[in-house]
């Protein structure tokens, strides 16, 4: 399940996700958040015909995790990608602000288009970076739904994030020590 809040040029899109880590096999799960553009795309149709809408190319993304064997909502692996280049996340950025209040942090970059953690602005539309600061609110309160805290089980993990099935098994094919994975917890993925 994902929710896209959707401005004219840009969209927020947030979502419980689950991943496995390539090198040590640990498995991590919470919300995640992106600002991706909305490409303009040409009228299809009647002036009343259903529209095409891609939510496209990732600008920033925050992975509010936990590691499954941390204690829920401790958020000892929340990190950001401040930047991507075309489709690629950069690497994980921390910041001890994220870990200790990981909802006030999320609201403070969407408010401050991302300069909160000492980035450089989302280059977003102009009106869509008039409009999003007031929206942050709205986005924290719709990642709160997807913290680690709230997904208590494999089954209801899988139940969030069924569509990435294919991304979880990519993982689990490129893993440095595949001898590591809890193979029971990562099951309903695998099949």
């Amino acid at each position: 399940m994902q929710h896209i809040l959707a401005l004219s040029r840009s969209a927020v899109i947030v979502r419980h996700w689950f991943e496995i880590d390539l090198d040590d096999a640990s498995m991590e799960h919470g919300a995640r958040i992106e600002i991706r553009e909305l490409p303009a795309q040409p009228h299809r149709g009647s002036e009343s015909a259903a529209q095409v809408t891609t939510v496209d190319r990732p600008l920033w993304r925050a992975d509010l995790f936990d590691r499954l064997t941390d204690p829920p909502g401790s958020f000892g692996v929340a990190h950001y990608h401040p930047r991507f280049t075309g489709i690629e996340p950069s690497g994980r950025h921390w910041d001890a602000a994220l870990t200790a209040d990981p909802w006030t942090w999320l609201g403070d970059q969407i408010a401050s288009l991302g300069t909160a953690a000492g980035g450089a602005a989302w280059p977003l539309d102009p009106d869509d970076a008039a409009e999003l600061p007031s929206l942050a609110g709205t986005v924290v309160e719709t990642a709160r739904q997807f913290g680690p805290d709230r997904c208590r089980s494999a089954a209801e993990c899988f139940h969030l994030t069924r569509d990435v099935r294919d991304a979880v098994q990519l993982m689990v094919a490129t893993m440095s020590t595949p001898e590591r994975l809890d193979r029971d917890r990562a099951a309903l993925w695998l099949a």
